[in-house]
């Protein structure tokens, strides 16, 4: 006769079928509270903690019980916390800090929660997304860029990348902005970035704030070329106006960290949903520029609004074609409207921006023929039958060539 044999499964007790023996246990007067203890492997304290809760709510209060606390007396205040969740909608970009300082500035509230209890906040509402950092991809400002110290010093200009509205126009987004103060002088959504649009453009920016001491640019159209020191013709006429124009490295735009990442906030406030057309892209950009410049404190301002550090310049634009004075030891010579410059019975291909400008000429001491525009030492005479002309290997700004003392005069 066959039969069948194997283990037993083990009983599985939950902790309230073992508190429950316990108890019944020690109520039987058999087992003393320490053995019973020993046995069930817990402390005194917690076996009379146990016969303290069965005599009082019997086998009910032996479930287990919450260990969260009744009350909270630095728990956030729900309205300021429904306060902070529609700050953060209407701002989509705006992190603690700057939500810390709306809360203070915009409502009156004089002790905002800290910024580690808003970021809890945003994150319990699902408004907060952890960003994804790359170290190692930026590096330090460019030691050989210029260090603003007041306001209108140095300029940042770029387009921001186009991109197709509504009605399948194109939309090239201009972006002027003051480095020291971060207050965006322009956004102009542009059809093209052509240099005749460009143009007015700046005629009407510089109209309104004055002019910068320096304007800082990459080497893309219109700002560069491939010619002489990289100049085009808006840069050469930001030249005559007294501007030095400073270029960033290529394939560096770290040389230009805070404009890039002003445009990641452009991107993400007044790029989607498109607009149907130019006048109304142009609309919300005025209306984010606003946003921005008065009411979005920045932390390299100390929480301060750019509009409330940056002051118009009080150079002011000139209409007129104004004249280059160079030094009387300078040869000055005229390009020709095809971009030639004529010297010693030799032509040297200059570039058309050039064209109908006067240069200087310059013998240094070594007997090098220098060619300059303005303040700008554009390069040296070497006459060669195929390259016609070789450029220096960098370009010189005047405050670090002793020997160039051309000026821009009316």
């Amino acid at each position: 006769m066959g039969y069948i044999s194997g283990r037993m499964p083990w009983k599985e007790v939950t902790d309230m079928e073992e508190k429950l023996r316990f108890v019944s246990l020690l109520k039987t007067d058999c087992y003393t509270l320490t053995e019973l203890c020993e046995q069930f492997g817990i402390s005194r304290k917690t076996g009379y903690k146990y016969l303290e809760r069965y005599e009082e709510s019997g086998a009910k209060g032996l479930e287990p019980r919450s260990h969260r606390t009744k009350a909270c007396p630095h728990r956030t205040d729900q309205d300021v916390e429904r306060l902070i969740v529609s700050e953060r909608q209407l701002h989509r970009t705006w992190g603690p800090k700057k939500l810390q300082k709306l809360l203070e500035v915009r409502h009156g509230i004089e002790s905002p929660p800290a910024c580690s209890t808003i970021g809890e906040i945003l994150k319990r509402h699902g408004l907060s997304v952890p960003r994804r950092r790359k170290p190692g991809i930026y590096h330090a400002l460019n030691h050989e860029l210029t260090i603003p110290n007041q306001p209108n010093h140095v300029w940042t200009v770029d387009f921001k990348g186009w991109f197709t509205l509504g009605n399948g126009s194109r939309c090239d987004p201009l972006t002027v902005c003051d480095r020291y103060s971060h207050y965006i002088l322009c956004c102009e959504a542009q059809p093209n970035q052509q240099f005749g649009l460009t143009h007015r453009t700046f005629q009407s920016v510089m109209g309104k704030h004055g002019l910068p001491q320096v304007i800082r640019v990459d080497h893309g159209t219109p700002f560069a070329s491939y010619g002489l020191g990289r100049f085009s013709q808006l840069s050469i006429w930001w030249v005559e106006q007294g501007i030095e124009v400073e270029f960033t490295r290529i394939a560096h735009p770290q040389d230009n960290g805070s404009h890039e990442r002003m445009h990641r906030d452009l991107k993400a406030e007044c790029v989607t949903p498109l607009c149907e057309n130019l006048g109304a892209q142009q609309k919300r950009f005025d209306r984010w520029r606003n946003e921005y410049n008065h009411e979005r404190p920045h932390e390299a301002l100390d929480q301060e609004t750019p509009a409330q550090v940056y002051r118009p310049s009080h150079r002011k634009m000139d209409e007129n074609q104004l004249k280059i004075i160079y030094p009387k030891n300078y040869r000055v010579k005229q390009v020709s409207t095809s971009g030639f410059l004529s010297h010693e019975g030799h032509n040297y291909h200059v570039g058309e921006v050039f064209s109908g400008k006067t240069v200087g000429l310059f013998v240094n001491r070594r007997g090098i023929t220098e060619l300059h525009y303005a303040n700008i030492h554009l390069g040296n005479l070497h006459y060669d039958p195929e390259e016609r002309f070789r450029p220096t290997a960098s370009i010189v700004p005047p405050d670090r060539n002793p020997t160039t003392k051309n000026k821009v005069t009316k």
